[in-house]
């Protein structure tokens, strides 16, 4: 992955295939550039937006890792989405009154491209694949959004682990990373928080599927030796829902 410090326009980012430049005329792209601000290095823990800021812009992750979440009735932190390269941030602040609906912090150091919304509006209009390559994030992120009710339903432990690692596997591999050699950048509690789960319980069924030989796991370093095993233990149309 190329240094967070390096500056890449959008038409050599090896991101663009994923990220709003798809599909755009090649000519088209530096109107797109003409708009993008690349902010400084992100440290971790380091809040990319809170909940009701005023929102002004949409964000890409260039590298690095975010995790999104909102505070639950009791005050505390319910994790509810991580972001990964090439993954847009920001979109729930299309629903109204421009405010973001969470919190988003950095998992690591790491960097993003800023789209101001102003301006990406303006491009839109100018450009219709622009606005129709914006559109298809807005249903992908409503898939992720769906696919995450199924995974916190009414589903085993097991089931939930091992479903969280086909989605990473799986959004790596539409990355064009590795689908079965990955980091899981977030810490485990934040694991477990998404999930719906205690730290011990996420903590023993990956210790479980290192036992059976589905994984490895070194530190955060994740490696799935049977991917067969690992849909196997979930259902058919879940499986296939995440690795199409």
């Amino acid at each position: 992955m190329e240094s967070i410090f390096q500056k890449v326009d959008c038409v050599n980012c090896k991101l663009s295939g994923v990220c709003l430049p798809y599909g755009l005329k090649r000519d088209d792209i530096p109107k797109l550039e003409t708009i993008v601000k690349r902010k400084r290095p992100i440290k971790a823990d380091e809040y990319l937006y809170r909940q009701e800021d005023q929102c002004t812009s949409l964000f890409v992750v260039k590298s690095g890792s975010f995790r999104s979440f909102i505070w639950n009735v009791n005050g505390g932190e319910q994790t509810i989405g991580f972001y990964l390269p090439g993954e847009i941030m920001g979109l729930d602040a299309l629903r109204q009154q421009s405010k973001y609906h969470c919190t988003t912090i950095a998992l690591e150091t790491a960097s993003v491209c800023e789209f101001p919304m102003a301006r990406l509006n303006e491009l839109c209009g100018k450009i219709p694949k622009l606005q129709m390559q914006l559109m298809c994030v807005i249903g992908s992120h409503i898939v992720s959004e769906q696919n995450n009710i199924v995974l916190l339903g009414n589903r085993s432990a097991t089931e939930k682990v091992v479903t969280f690692l086909l989605m990473i596997s799986s959004r790596y591999n539409a990355l064009g990373y590795s689908s079965t050699e990955f980091n899981l950048t977030m810490p485990r509690h934040d694991i477990a928080n998404f999930l719906g789960l205690t730290i011990e319980t996420v903590s023993r069924q990956l210790g479980c599927l290192t036992k059976s030989g589905a994984i490895t796991i070194k530190h955060r370093g994740v490696q799935i030796n049977d991917m067969d095993k690992l849909k196997n233990i979930v259902e058919p149309c879940l499986t296939k829902r995440f690795t199409s």
